[in-house]
């Protein structure tokens, strides 16, 4: 139960950005100034695939400690927390077509996501470490999305 809990959170979170992400794509993304390390357009598809999926076993892992566990009721609303964000920036970014409400939802994200992550390594080392790459890719992603609003200000 806990693995289709996992996976019900965070499809849903993907779900929605991949609905804001296509209605907004073309022709307005295609239009913007964007720098010159911007990847393709096809790396993106297969990148979050394999962020979501270890996303999904990351917060399986949390679910299925004991509910006794110190710190996995913070773990669980972090993690809650920062797939709200992770959807709301797709919306944010091109359904509303804000590269700079973009920039602010990703900021928030960022902080959730290292919140997510220190309450996370608390209860399954394991789990927490799974989440270091979607940080990097985050992370990533706010250079990104800050670069795209400076030269599209």
């Amino acid at each position: 139960m806990a693995l289709i809990v996992a996976a019900v959170v965070v499809l849903s979170a993907a779900v929605i950005g991949n609905l804001a992400t296509f209605s907004g794509l073309v022709p307005w993304y295609a239009s913007l100034n964007k720098p010159a390390f911007t990847p393709p357009n096809w790396l993106f598809g297969p990148v979050w695939s394999l962020l979501y999926l270890t996303m999904i076993f990351a917060f399986w892992r949390i679910l299925t400690r004991p509910r006794a566990t110190e710190g996995r009721g913070a773990a669980i609303a972090w993690f809650v927390v920062q797939m709200v964000l992770n959807g709301a920036w797709s919306v944010a970014f091109f359904g509303l077509q804000s590269p700079l409400l973009g920039l602010i939802t990703i900021a928030a994200l960022v902080v959730a996501l290292v919140a997510t992550i220190l309450t996370s390594l608390k209860v399954d080392r394991i789990a927490g470490l799974m989440l270091l790459p979607y940080l990097a890719w985050v992370s990533f992603a706010s250079l990104l999305n800050g670069a795209v609003w400076w030269l599209n200000r």
